[in-house]
């Protein structure tokens, strides 16, 4: 009686302990054997709504992009020709060779709002994070971008593998979808840095051309003065004074007659040492000119002299 009552105890601390398990029990009177398969049902059901959550859920987040931004920075991601967040077998970081595609079989058509971009990868290998593959098919990339407000943009991303034996689909845990919104958000960051660089360089390029003006305004009251004769100046002696003022000569051969007054713009072509240059412009660092064979542009104060 103790022994059948130890028994039961230990029975039953097995039972509270484990999920799954068989139990087998002998039980008087007399060798009579019974098999129970114990599987709580609730377990199983929870395990399979976890399964059904992590798979196939997709992304959708609110970008803080304007809606050009990110159909720029989607465009760019979609035609990148890699899949970021899987593997081929588990030989690579990312899966290649992938291209854009203005659409997919294997999602349903969109008739939603926004554009719609799809990447897709051919002939993929057992892509991994994506349930149940063990085959080759085909791996499309869905990018879904919605206009929201002046500040954000809706994107979507979804994943899917169709396998080229069954045609069934197996769905992304959500990696691809993660991994592909991290490129995008990397692009719309160039992208901004781009317009922020572009904007400061029209800036200063304004401000330039307004300190230009503003020159030629004081070097057309400097020329009108050089070129009025003074009383009891010859001719002779006023055009002396006139070359004086107004040509330059190069100190060196190769100097460079550039475009703008910038050391990074591009070359008109290059002179030789003592050429002379008549003085149009001039600024605290460049002189603009005209050369004897009529061309335009600027030279560096530093590289010509007055006529001697």
């Amino acid at each position: 009686m103790k022994l059948d009552c130890a028994l039961t105890g230990f029975l039953c601390r097995s039972l509270m302990q484990n999920s799954s398990f068989i139990l087998i029990a002998v039980v008087r009177p007399w060798l009579m054997i019974v098999l129970c398969f114990l599987v709580p049902a609730a377990s199983v059901l929870a395990r399979e709504k976890s399964s059904k959550e992590s798979y196939g859920m997709g992304l959708i987040v609110d970008v803080p992009a304007s809606e050009q931004e990110l159909l720029d920075a989607v465009r760019a991601v979609a035609d990148d020709g890699v899949i970021k967040g899987s593997k081929e077998y588990n030989k690579d970081e990312y899966i290649a060779g992938a291209e854009i595609a203005a659409d997919s079989p294997a999602f349903p058509k969109w008739t939603g709002p926004g554009k719609v971009f799809f990447k897709i990868k051919k002939n993929t290998l057992d892509p991994r994070n994506f349930k149940d593959t063990n085959d080759t098919g085909v791996l499309a990339v869905r990018y879904i971008v919605q206009p929201r407000d002046d500040k954000n943009t809706t994107l979507r991303i979804d994943a899917v593998f169709v396998d080229d034996f069954h045609h069934r689909e197996h769905l992304s845990n959500g990696s691809v979808e993660a991994g592909e919104y991290k490129d995008i958000q990397d692009h719309v960051a160039s992208i901004r840095l781009e317009k922020q660089k572009t904007s400061e360089d029209e800036k200063v390029h304004q401000q330039e051309l307004a300190a230009q003006e503003l020159q030629r305004g004081r070097n057309a009251k400097a020329v009108e003065a050089a070129i009025t004769m003074s009383p009891g100046e010859t001719l002779s002696d006023h055009v002396q004074k006139l070359r004086h003022e107004l040509v330059r000569v190069t100190k060196a051969p190769g100097v460079q007659l550039k475009s703008a007054p910038f050391r990074s713009s591009s070359s008109v072509k290059a002179l030789s040492a003592g050429a002379q240059v008549l003085v149009l412009i001039k600024t605290p660092y460049w002189f603009g000119v005209e050369t004897e064979s009529g061309e335009h542009g600027w030279i560096y104060r530093r590289e010509l002299e007055p006529l001697p």
